[in-house]
């Protein structure tokens, strides 16, 4: 198969942002006298959104619509100044990222993370690279695995769904990538097990992102 471009999801992917989401988790929650959460944990609730983060993190019952917005507010203003104490890219991926700039091929980033925190996350710790579209949840556009995101960042950078490699570490991604039309490929080194992967559609898994440069270096 030849792709033509490559669509990412950034948490787990390209970044390893568990330890900032966690500890600002934490945070707001303990100001409430809620339970907090492990790191392991963490790896659970994230991926849907910050939104369904809070509700998730929330003991049972607890999380009423108006709870889970005051407490998001919170945890926007303080992730506001803490996103990237620890967060950085995941090894390898200067490389993968090298590798597909000198082929020319298109690249985007397609996350479930609020829009303004996607793009700084790209402007500030994926500066070196240029990616043709960067894309978080805004609104208008649904959550993955709602298939709308993928599908309208196809249309942006003006290729075939079927030609569009799309990378992520969730079911979540290899859901959306399959209801797009897409190739999902599962990453092993994110927050999510191998089982889930390959439950909710992924075609291929990779352990590093040596192997995509493998795999690319293959089908282009």
């Amino acid at each position: 198969m030849t792709f033509k471009a490559v669509i990412f999801d950034l948490d787990g992917t390209l970044l390893d942002t568990l330890q900032d989401l966690l500890n600002t988790l934490n945070t707001v929650l303990e100001q409430h006298n809620y339970p907090l959460h492990t790191i392991d944990e963490c790896q659970f609730l994230v991926g849907q959104g910050m939104s369904e983060l809070i509700r998730k993190a929330l003991p049972e019952g607890v999380g009423t619509p108006q709870t889970i917005n005051r407490l998001l507010t919170e945890f926007l203003a303080h992730y506001a100044d803490n996103w990237k104490i620890h967060s950085r890219p995941y090894p390898g991926i200067k490389a993968l990222l090298d590798m597909i700039s000198r082929k020319g091929l298109k690249m985007a980033i397609l996350s479930n993370k609020a829009d303004h925190f996607t793009r700084l996350c790209a402007e500030q710790l994926l500066k070196e690279w240029t990616f043709d579209v960067v894309m978080g949840h805004h609104s208008g556009i649904a959550h993955k695995p709602d298939p709308a995101g993928a599908l309208l960042v196809a249309r942006m950078l003006g290729e075939e769904p079927a030609s569009i490699l799309y990378v992520g570490d969730s079911g979540i991604d290899m859901l959306t990538a399959t209801r797009a039309g897409m190739f999902p490929l599962g990453v092993l080194w994110g927050f999510r097990p191998e089982n889930e992967l390959l439950e909710y559609g992924a075609k291929a898994l990779v352990r590093h992102p040596d192997d995509i440069i493998n795999m690319l270096n293959k089908s282009t």
